[in-house]
């Protein structure tokens, strides 16, 4: 399962299979998830001037991550923020619900509003996975205890774009605030190998600028 999938499986609602109101920016968060899963995977680096430098150029078995790596191609000695926004188009979020639904871990559901507009909802059809993984995010955020990689690279995304306190069922202000403090200091921790923690930091940079400017353009207008 991929950061990217994982991210979706917690944004949508397993009931109305439609996204949680309360997170933004998803595409964006989608694309710099690809993004770290390829760091991690030291696919991609990022160099003595922060930018992106291709490593590994053999395509990944996710089809999704296979053509994230193709994109990347274009934007190798760029910066890794250049390249989130291409990443985040051609219907990324769609992609990735069609993949969950074909291996049976959402259901991919037709219908319309008012009768007239269509619309296509994503309710869970297997919750196993989902279950395990907020399981381990509450254990990680809530009771401290220590992530591995790929959680700690979760909770980076989650707290890229403020969420990490919105997927978890938490009642109480207080709580919400102590979880996102605590994925804050995950994400600013040293979670990551030696080797990657460089590019890893340049990447999470990367969609935090990517997840703010549309947040503060909106500002703006309004």
């Amino acid at each position: 399962m991929l950061i990217a999938e994982d991210l979706v499986l917690l944004v949508f609602d397993d009931e109305t299979g439609k996204p949680d109101s309360m997170v933004t920016n998803l595409p964006y968060a989608l694309a710099g998830a690809l993004l770290i899963e390829l760091g991690i995977e030291n696919r991609i680096g990022v160099d003595g001037k922060g930018r992106l430098e291709l490593l590994d150029r053999t395509p990944p078995a996710h089809p999704v991550l296979a053509d994230a790596l193709v994109k990347l191609e274009k934007f190798d000695g760029r910066k890794p923020k250049d390249a989130i926004s291409p990443l985040s188009g051609q219907k990324l979020t769609e992609r990735l619900l069609e993949g969950l639904a074909d291996r049976g871990v959402l259901r991919r559901e037709e219908g319309k509003v008012l009768k007239l507009f269509p619309v296509t909802r994503w309710p869970a059809e297997d919750s196993a996975h989902e279950e395990s993984l907020r399981s381990k995010l509450n254990a990680v955020l809530v009771d401290g205890e220590e992530p591995d990689e790929r959680t700690a690279a979760l909770v980076a995304v989650l707290a890229a774009i403020k969420a990490a306190s919105k997927v978890l069922d938490l009642p109480e202000r207080a709580d919400r605030k102590v979880v996102d403090q605590r994925a804050k200091e995950i994400a600013e921790g040293d979670w990551g190998s030696t080797a990657t923690r460089k590019a890893i930091d340049e990447l999470m940079v990367a969609v935090m600028t990517a997840v703010m400017i549309p947040a503060i353009v909106t500002t703006t207008a309004t």
